[in-house]
């Protein structure tokens, strides 16, 4: 039988779920940030530096594989939302990803284990595609739960906090790998990912089995079925969520840009060695960062701090546009705090999605996290793909090599090189910055939504009672 979050073994004597609780339902996070990192940073220049496949051919195989998303992603949400079972309606579809994506990784980051030699493009769009549909399955009503967890617009961001807490420590083990690899005297991007692949096969089984176990499903309690293409037409009608989803697409696609160059820019721009080990650093001052984010999210409302986050980190890329080989110290600086925003970047911008559900709830009485994480998610992989895929195909016609020996590009084809690390996604964020700081949904108006919710449960409760 489904329990509720209400029960004493799920909430502290305050009413507020316990952090233990959080904790385990966060910790899912710490796997998905491991193969993140790599499928971002590692991934394409190991491809194209160590296998040979042209930096267009990688981007058109991203791009391709991402567009399976238009698909699954609706489906996978629909079917979060309406799943009746005893285990409720998010974990089954979770578990089931699980497997679905672990193979996909070990694919993905062992090719010359699995394949015995050098895969070609196919392998990697079949791989690709396999893997996304295992991170739809898990994570899309992973986030739809944990959107559920809590009514409160300020312990949402508790919530969230504690999530981004296992994010980042899951991107500091991600970043520990390549620098304890490297350290061993094993520099090749091949030797990083089978090691990053194995430790992702085996922690994530028994981290998600625990959440699974040991946390509770908001109850379907007072839930209106809505058909699917009524509940899209009414999500196209919430003002805030078309509003933050269109910040979430802006601010993905700028992230995504940078990632998919970061390592070419450290390596050739600026000339920095032991990549790994600067990003264990920049992961660091992003988890200790992230109290400063909630308690600024309290005090100011969450859209106002997401502001001032992309605000530091639009001067932070700004900067970084005029340095040059050598200023490794000015660099590392400018990353550590660009790391330090890695945080908000991440929590602020999904507490704020769990809001505009209310928004929803509150004119219709349908529950369909699901459908709004699954919209949010399709159109934040499709912004990954465009950024990741785009800034691979200008630096493809640009002719830059990837390969990182001495000499290999032109003096102008570094200075575009930082252009599109550094000024691109500065564009990108000060777009989304404009929207974000006349976002309507205020912890005022978020408050009088609840309240409407609360009233209309008490009255079906009342009607169900008669």
């Amino acid at each position: 039988m489904q329990s509720t979050v209400n029960q004493t073994d799920q909430v502290d004597a305050a009413g507020r779920m316990k952090t233990s609780k959080i904790a385990m339902y966060g910790a899912v996070a710490v796997p998905a940030a491991m193969f993140g990192y790599p499928i971002a940073i590692w991934l394409p220049p190991f491809y194209a530096g160590e296998l040979g496949i042209s930096l267009a051919a990688i981007a058109s195989m991203l791009f391709i594989a991402r567009l399976t998303d238009i698909v699954t992603d609706p489906i996978v949400g629909y079917i979060s939302d309406h799943l009746k079972g005893p285990w409720g309606r998010r974990k089954p579809i979770i578990a089931l990803g699980v497997p679905i994506l672990l193979i996909g990784i070990v694919m993905l980051f062992m090719p010359g284990y699995i394949w015995g030699g050098v895969p070609g493009a196919w392998y990697l769009l079949v791989w690709y595609m396999v893997m996304y549909l295992g991170v739809t399955l898990m994570f899309l009503p992973y986030g739809a739960w944990g959107a559920e967890l809590s009514p409160d617009y300020h312990e949402r961001s508790r919530i969230m906090g504690v999530r981004e807490f296992f994010t980042l420590g899951g991107l500091i083990l991600a970043a520990a790998i390549p620098a304890v690899v490297q350290g061993t005297g094993r520099i090749s991007a091949a030797d990083v990912l089978a090691v990053m692949a194995l430790v992702v096969v085996g922690i994530t089984p028994p981290i998600v089995a625990l959440a699974l176990w040991r946390v509770k499903e908001n109850p379907d309690a007072g839930r209106q079925n809505i058909p699917l293409m009524e509940g899209l037409k009414l999500v196209a009608r919430n003002g805030p969520m078309v509003r933050i989803l269109l910040i979430h697409i802006i601010v993905v696609a700028g992230e995504a840009f940078r990632n998919a160059l970061s390592l070419f820019f450290m390596r050739d721009v600026i000339g920095i060695h032991g990549i790994g080990a600067l990003y264990l650093v920049y992961f660091s001052a992003g988890l200790l960062a992230i109290p400063i984010w909630v308690r600024l999210g309290k005090k100011m409302g969450k859209h106002r701090a997401f502001a001032v986050c992309m605000a530091v980190v639009s001067v932070v890329s700004i900067g970084c546009f005029f340095l040059g080989y050598g200023d490794t110290t000015a660099f590392k600086f400018l990353f550590l705090l660009k790391g330090a925003c890695f945080g908000g970047l991440a929590l602020l911008p999904a507490s704020m999605l769990a809001d505009v559900v209310d928004v929803d709830t509150a004119r219709s009485g349908g529950k369909r996290a699901g459908t709004f994480f699954a919209i949010s998610g399709m159109a934040g992989k499709l912004a990954t793909a465009f950024g990741t895929s785009l800034p691979l195909y200008i630096i493809a016609w640009l002719g830059f090599n990837a390969t990182g020996a001495a000499d290999a590009n032109s003096a102008e084809t570094l200075r575009w090189l930082a252009f599109n690390y550094a000024i691109m996604p500065a564009f990108f964020f000060g777009t989304a910055l404009y929207l974000v700081w006349h976002y309507p949904l205020t912890p005022e108006r978020h408050a009088r939504l609840r309240a409407m919710i609360e009233k209309r449960n008490v009255r079906l409760a009342a009607k169900g009672a008669e």
